[in-house]
C-alpha cells in the first residue's frame, strides 16, 4: 500500500508539473500585461511600465519565468517560505490566495457534503421504491436542476430567495394565499413520499396539508421570522425523534440498549441547555470545536456503558444522537442572535446577501460573524448543490438496484434478517463503492462551477481571483489558483482509490 501511494504521488506530481507549464504559457501569451499602462496618459507612464516589468520579470521569456515561479512554488513545502510571486497590482500572491482559498474551500466543501448526503439518501430511497411516484419525481427534479445552467440558477436564487425573502422580512406576515399554496405543495410531497394504497397516500397528503398550514399560521402569528428560535421544548421533542431515528438506522429499534443510550445522549443535551447558555455567550471557534468533540465523547461513553449484545451499535447511535442534539442547541443559539444581526446598521434589515463573501466593516461576536458567513454562503452553496444532486442520486440509485439483486442479498433475506439489516448492513456499504470514485471527479467539477457561481455572486474566492487575473493577463495569481485546485483534485483522486479499497475488501493494491 505504501509503495502504491508513493507511486501515485510521484505520477501526480509529474502531471501537475506538465499541466502547470502549459497553463502558465497560455496565460502569458494571452495578452499584454502592460496594455493598460501603454494607453495611460500619466506623466510617469514610462516609470510605471518599468516598475511593472521589474515586478513581474517581463523582460524574461515566459518559459524561463515559469521556472522562476516554480522555484518559489517549490518552497511552499515549508509554508513560511512560500513564494508564488506578485500580482499585477503589487500584492503578494500568497496573501491574495490565502483568503480566497479559504472562502472557496468553505463554499465547495459545504456544497459537496450536502450534495453527497442528500443525493445518496435520495438515491437509496428511490432504489428501494423503484418505479414509484417518488422515484419518478426525484428523477425528474434531479435532471431538471442538472440541465439548468448554474449562472441561471444563481440569478433565480438572487431574485426569489434573497430579494424576495428580504422584502418579506419587512413585514413577516404570511398571507392566507401563500399559506394555502405552501400547504398544497406539502400535501403533494407527502403524497409522493407515502407508500401503500391510494387511500393511505391521500390520508398522508391530508396530514401534510394540515401540518404545513398550522405551522405556517403559528410562525406568522407569533412573528417567528423576526425573532426565530427553537426553544427547549422543540429541541427536546426533536432530540427524542433523532434518538429513535438514529437507532432505527444504525441498530434497529429492537436493540433496546442502543435506543436507551441514544435517549440518554439526547437527555444530557436537553438537561444542559440552560446551564451551557452563559458559556455559549463567550463562544469562539475553538470552544465550539472542543464542545463538539466532548459531545461525541459523551455519546460514545453512554453507548459503551450501556453496551448490549453489540456495543458498537449502541455507541454509534448514541454518538450520532449527541452530535445532532448539540447541533440543534447550536442552531438555536444562532437564531437568538438573528434579531441583532438583522438590526445591525451594516445589514439594514436585508440579511440574505446577494453579493460578496462578507459584510464590510461588520462588527460582532462569534454568533454575528457566523450568521454573516452563513448568509453569504447560502445562495452560492445552494446553486452548486442543485447541479450536483443528479449525479449522486442517479449513481447511488443504480448502484443500489444492482446490489439489491445480488445473490448474497437474497441469501440474507432467506436467513430471516430484517429489511433494515439487509439494506443498511449488507447493501448500503457496497452501494457506496461507485460513489467513492465519483466524489473525486465531482470535487473538480464543483470547483469549476464555483468559478461561474462566484462571479455571479461577486464572491471573493478563487474563482473571482482567477477571472480577474485572466482579464489582466496576470499569470502568477492564475498559477496560484491552478496549484491549489490541481492539488485538491489529485489528492481527492488518491483518497477515492484508498476509500474504494477500504469499502471493498476484495480490492487489494499490489506493490
Amino acid at each position: 500500500m505504501v509503495t502504491y501511494i508513493v507511486r501515485r504521488l510521484f505520477t501526480a506530481v509529474l502531471i501537475l508539473l506538465g499541466a502547470s507549464f502549459v497553463v502558465y504559457q497560455l496565460t502569458a501569451l494571452s495578452g499584454d500585461p502592460l496594455h493598460d499602462l501603454r494607453e495611460s496618459n500619466s506623466p510617469n507612464k514610462e516609470q510605471l511600465i518599468q516598475q511593472r516589468i521589474e515586478l513581474l520579470n517581463l523582460d524574461v521569456p515566459a518559459p524561463v519565468r515559469y521556472f522562476q515561479w516554480l522555484g518559489g512554488a517549490a518552497r511552499c513545502i515549508i509554508p513560511a517560505q512560500c513564494d508564488l510571486g506578485y500580482a499585477i497590482n503589487g500584492q503578494p500572491v500568497t496573501e491574495a490566495l490565502g483568503r480566497a482559498m479559504g472562502m472557496t474551500i468553505l463554499l465547495v466543501s459545504a456544497a459537496a457534503i450536502l450534495a453527497i448526503v442528500i443525493g445518496v439518501s435520495l438515491g437509496i430511497a428511490t432504489a428501494l421504491r423503484q418505479y414509484s411516484t417518488l422515484d419518478y419525481g426525484v428523477t425528474f427534479m434531479a435532471f431538471l436542476f442538472f440541465s439548468l445552467p448554474v449562472f441561471w440558477v444563481a440569478v433565480l436564487l438572487k431574485e426569489f430567495a434573497a430579494i424576495g425573502f428580504n422584502n418579506f422580512l419587512r413585514d413577516p406576515e404570511i398571507p392566507l394565499q401563500a399559506v394555502l399554496l405552501i400547504a398544497l405543495v406539502s400535501a403533494v410531497v407527502w403524497f409522493v413520499c407515502a407508500s401503500g394504497t391510494l387511500l393511505r397516500r391521500l390520508a398522508a397528503a391530508g396530514i401534510g396539508f394540515v401540518l404545513a398550514a398550522v405551522v405556517l399560521w403559528v410562525l406568522s402569528a407569533t412573528d417567528w421570522f423576526a425573532a426565530p428560535g427553537l426553544g427547549l421544548v422543540l429541541i427536546a421533542l426533536t432530540g427524542v425523534a433523532i434518538a429513535f431515528g438514529t437507532t432505527l438506522l444504525t441498530a434497529g429499534l429492537k436493540n433496546r440498549k442502543a435506543l436507551y443510550a441514544a435517549l440518554i445522549s439526547a437527555g444530557v443535551g436537553i438537561v444542559l441547555y440552560f446551564p451551557i447558555q452563559p458559556l455559549l455567550a463567550q463562544a469562539t471557534g475553538l470552544m465550539i470545536f472542543l464542545l463538539a468533540v466532548a459531545t461525541i465523547l459523551v455519546g460514545l461513553a453512554a453507548g459503551y456503558l450501556l453496551g448490549g449484545y453489540d456495543r458498537r451499535q449502541s455507541m454509534n447511535a448514541a454518538a450520532l444522537t449527541a452530535f445532532l442534539t448539540g447541533a440543534l442547541i447550536l442552531l438555536d443559539r444562532f437564531m437568538q442572535a438573528w434579531p441583532a444581526y438583522v438590526d445591525n446598521s451594516r445589514i439594514k434589515g436585508r440579511p440574505i446577501a446577494t453579493i460578496g463573501s462578507e459584510t464590510p466593516n461588520l462588527r460582532g461576536d462569534f454568533w454575528i460573524q457566523g450568521i454573516d458567513t452563513f448568509t453569504h454562503l447560502l445562495l452560492p452553496t445552494v446553486a452548486l448543490l442543485l447541479i450536483s444532486l443528479a449525479s449522486y442520486s442517479r449513481y447511488s440509485r443504480s448502484s443500489m438496484l444492482e446490489i439489491m439483486n445480488m445473490d448474497y442479498i437474497r441469501t440474507a433475506r432467506a436467513k430471516g434478517l430484517s429489511e433494515r439489516t439487509v439494506v443498511m448492513r449488507h447493501a448500503f456499504r457496497n452501494a457506496l463503492i461507485p460513489i467513492a470514485t465519483i466524489v473525486a471527479f465531482d470535487i473538480g467539477g464543483l470547483i469549476g462551477g464555483a468559478v461561474i457561481t462566484e462571479n455571479v455572486f461577486a464572491f471573493a474566492g478563487m474563482g473571482q481571483l482567477f477571472i480577474q487575473s485572466l482579464q489582466r493577463v496576470d499569470p502568477n495569481p492564475v498559477m496560484g489558483v491552478f496549484l491549489v485546485t490541481g492539488i485538491v483534485a489529485l489528492v481527492f483522486n488518491l483518497i477515492a482509490d484508498l476509500v474504494y479499497s477500504a469499502l471493498d475488501p476484495r480490492v487489494r493494491v499490489k506493490a
